[in-house]
């Protein structure tokens, strides 16, 4: 009814959940958080951002938050099977960060995007060739 191109859920304490169909990620202060499994479903999307944070030692913990700690994130990106890895620049009218994708979720988005094009050796065993 607003214009909105896409839903966060919240959990029923309040705490956000996810998207219609994808998994929340924020970075705040160089650390990217994650919902935990605990109100969400498990993505694979997810779970390889999550590796691929790991191996670029970009600090990383699960754990509920508001949102209002979207609001002032420095980046918010939203991961799935259909939504890969997108950026968030605004939520509520709000812009997040500098309403425009950050470094962090910019190195995940290409990382991922050179994984699924088969161009990183060191995820070959993730993929099936056809």
């Amino acid at each position: 009814k607003s214009g909105y191109a896409e839903s966060i859920l919240l959990d029923p304490d309040g705490y956000v959940s996810e998207g219609t169909g994808e998994n929340v990620f924020i970075v705040s202060k160089g650390i990217l958080k994650t919902t935990p499994l605990t109100s969400i479903l498990e993505g694979i999307t997810r779970n390889s951002i999550m590796q691929v944070a790991k191996a670029k030692n970009i600090p990383l913990v699960e754990e509920r938050f508001t949102r209002d700690a979207m609001y002032v994130a420095d980046e918010v990106f939203l991961t799935g099977t259909a939504a890969e890895v997108t950026p968030v620049r605004e939520l509520d009218d709000r812009a997040i960060g500098e309403g425009k994708p950050g470094p962090i979720t910019q190195a995940l988005q290409s990382d991922f995007f050179k994984i699924v094009r088969g161009e990183d050796p060191a995820y070959a065993n993730w993929l099936t060739p056809v």
